[in-house]
C-alpha cells in the first residue's frame, strides 16, 4: 500500500520505472516482527489487522486508475513474460507478482 502513492508521479512524468509487488494479500513481514518480539500470541483482532484480504485490494486496478499499465502474474512463466514486456516497452508498469501467504 505504500507504494501507490508514487504510481501517479511515475505516471505523470512518464518516468521508465516498473514497479513489482509481491503480493501475499498480508503483511507478512509485520507478522514475522510481531512474532518475534518474544510477546504473548497476538489475539485475533490484532492479527487481522495486518490481513490485506477483506476487502480484496486490486493493485492493477489501482495503478491503472492513476495511469499506469498493469498486470497480474500467478505464475513464475507469467511473471517473466510481463516483465520482459514491461522492460521492453518505455514508461513506467505495474506487475502484481502472486506469491503464496506468509505462514
Amino acid at each position: 500500500m505504500y507504494t501507490i502513492s508514487a504510481l501517479w508521479t511515475h505516471a505523470r512524468e512518464q518516468l521508465d520505472i516498473t514497479t513489482v509487488i509481491f503480493s501475499n494479500r498480508s503483511y507478512a513481514i509485520l507478522t514475522m516482527e510481531l512474532d518475534r518480539t518474544g510477546a504473548p500470541p497476538a489475539g485475533k483482532s490484532a492479527r487481522s489487522l495486518l490481513d490485506l484480504s477483506r476487502p480484496g485490494l486490486s493493485f492493477t486496478a489501482l495503478a491503472e486508475g492513476m495511469g499506469v499499465p498493469a498486470s497480474r502474474a500467478q505464475t513464475a512463466p507469467e511473471f517473466a513474460a510481463q516483465l520482459r514486456r514491461a522492460l521492453a516497452e518505455p514508461g513506467p508498469h505495474l506487475i502484481e507478482a502472486v506469491v503464496p501467504p506468509f505462514s
